[in-house]
C-alpha cells in the first residue's frame, strides 16, 4: 500500500514561498497557527519568523527535524546538518525555476540565437535520422521491401529515329 499524498502541512516541512515580498525564498514550518496560517521561519534564506497563508506556499518534499516551536537558531542549525540549500539546488523543480528565470531575461537577439540553435540541432538530427532510416531499410528491419544495396540502373539507349513521313 503506498499512502497517496507524503507532503504534509508539519513543523519542520521546508516550503517554497509561491507569492507575496518573498516570493522564491526557502522557509520551514516551525508551528501551524490554524488551519490557513502557519509560522514559518528561513534562517538561512533571509527570512525573519513570522506568520504566513497555508495558500502562498508550496510544499516541498524536504522536512528537517528539531523540537515544538524551537528557536531560530536551532532551525537555522539543523537546517544547515540537513544540508537543505544544495539538496534544493540540486532537485529538478529549482532547476525549472532557475530556467524560467534564465528565459524571462532573454533579450530578443537570444531569442534569436535560441531558434537557430534549434535549427541547427533539428538538422542535424533529421540527417542522422535518415541515414539510419536508410541503413536499416537496406537490411530488411524497416519498411515492407527490402532494398538493394546497389540498386540496379537501367542502360539508357537512344530510340533509332523512326522514319515516320512529316504530316
Amino acid at each position: 500500500y503506498v499512502m497517496p499524498f507524503a507532503r504534509f502541512v508539519q513543523p519542520g516541512r521546508v516550503a517554497l514561498v509561491a507569492e507575496g515580498a518573498l516570493k522564491g525564498k526557502l522557509v520551514s514550518i516551525v508551528d501551524i497557527i490554524d488551519q490557513t496560517r502557519a509560522l514559518v521561519d528561513g534562517p538561512v534564506t533571509g527570512v525573519s519568523r513570522q506568520q504566513i497563508r497555508l495558500n502562498q506556499l508550496h510544499l516541498t518534499k524536504f522536512r528537517i527535524k528539531y523540537p515544538h516551536t524551537a528557536p531560530t537558531r536551532v532551525v537555522r542549525k539543523s537546517w544547515t546538518e540537513d544540508k537543505i540549500v544544495e539538496k534544493w539546488n540540486d532537485s529538478q523543480w529549482a532547476k525549472k525555476l532557475a530556467n524560467k528565470e534564465k528565459r524571462a531575461q532573454m533579450t530578443d537577439f537570444d531569442r534569436f540565437k535560441l531558434s537557430s540553435a534549434r535549427v541547427k540541432r533539428n538538422r542535424a538530427r533529421t540527417a542522422v535520422f535518415k541515414s539510419l532510416k536508410v541503413k536499416s531499410a537496406r537490411g530488411g528491419k524497416f519498411g515492407k521491401k527490402k532494398i538493394p544495396k546497389t540498386p540496379e540502373k537501367k542502360v539508357r539507349t537512344k530510340k533509332a529515329a523512326s522514319a515516320k513521313p512529316a504530316k
